[in-house]
């Protein structure tokens, strides 16, 4: 507000200026029409607006949009539109890479070069509730934090995107339609407790038995089960929010009745429910995706001790848009 009234002009200006960044969603001075020529150009002059660009689209035959979304700085992340009867999804990235090292995920291959800024999260969600706009004639829906990276190494990046996107001022997105998805770190699930989001919960786990788990997500060396399950303890206490499990079931490392025993004793602690994912290769050989049978034994078991339990097939595989496939090869 100060800058216009020190370079005289009306202080109301920054109001208009916010409305244009945040709401409407404009990359460019010159197109916030409702500001003189003088007040455009002076902000050409003394800013910049380092917004986000869609680099390139692919679109799935089942409606799925991929985009590789350049960065002001040159490098690239993907984000995903999931559309459905119901809703359309966006699936945004928190950082360029990743810190984590999940053996299954195509993400993790790459180093974590940078955390995505607030507004590059927040351009994402943007630019897919344009597409959903476009493409499907109705407005983005839901969010989930599933994309490149780990949004809790970048967690306060990630809560002022939230901020923005469910405030009036931005997107006036419902909290409860938001999922932020973590491998599992402790320290900051109880971190986000304290902080009482309203945002949804997903822990991507894939064995409740410590020592596959490792052997699958090396940094449970690190964030063992016991550690995860007392932060998630903390949280259902501090919010009273169930938790979700995502899990897939691969072939010859976590298709066993011990390890769906393990999966329903791990349930057990606060309310929950399991999605149970279908794998997409990476063309490595090492993981492949369990046989039918034992994921209906999974259902059926998990089924019998009242827990809830949802088989996700993958959107968007055919172009790599699917879970664990998002490695930047645009």
């Amino acid at each position: 507000m100060s800058f216009f009234s020190e370079n005289g002009d009306q202080a109301f200006r920054g109001k208009q200026v916010y409305e244009w960044l945040w709401k409407k969603g404009v990359h460019k001075f010159e197109d916030m029409t409702n500001l003189s020529k003088g007040t455009r150009q002076l902000l050409e002059q003394s800013f910049s607006i380092n917004h986000i660009e869609v680099d390139t689209m692919q679109r799935s035959k089942d409606g799925t949009l991929k985009n590789a979304v350049r960065l002001h700085d040159g490098l690239i992340v993907e984000s995903v539109l999931i559309p459905t009867a119901k809703r359309t999804t966006a699936c945004v990235s928190s950082q360029v890479g990743c810190s984590l090292d999940c053996k299954f995920c195509a993400t993790s291959r790459l180093k974590r070069m940078r955390n995505l800024n607030p507004d590059e999260i927040y351009d994402q969600v943007v630019a897919i509730d344009k597409q959903s706009r476009l493409y499907h004639n109705k407005k983005l829906t839901n969010i989930v934090f599933m994309g490149m990276g780990e949004p809790l190494m970048n967690y306060n990046n990630v809560l002022k995107a939230i901020e923005k996107i469910t405030s009036r001022e931005g997107l006036g997105m419902s909290p409860k339609r938001i999922v932020v998805s973590t491998s599992g770190v402790p320290k900051m699930i109880k971190k986000m407790a304290e902080d009482q989001v309203k945002f949804n919960l997903a822990v991507s786990l894939h064995s409740a038995i410590d020592e596959v788990r490792t052997k699958i997500m090396p940094f449970n060396d690190t964030f063992p089960l016991e550690d995860l399950r007392e932060a998630l303890q903390f949280w259902y206490a501090k919010t009273k929010r169930r938790i979700t499990y995502e899990y897939v079931v691969w072939d010859g490392i976590n298709d066993t009745i011990k390890d769906i025993l393990a999966l329903i004793d791990f349930c057990k602690f606060a309310p929950s429910k399991v999605n149970l994912i279908e794998y997409n290769p990476i063309d490595d050989g090492v993981f492949q995706q369990a046989k039918t049978s034992v994921i209906e034994q999974y259902v059926s078991m998990l089924e019998a001790k009242n827990i809830t339990v949802t088989v996700r097939r993958s959107r968007g595989k055919d172009i790599d848009a699917a879970c664990g496939q998002l490695a930047n090869k645009a």
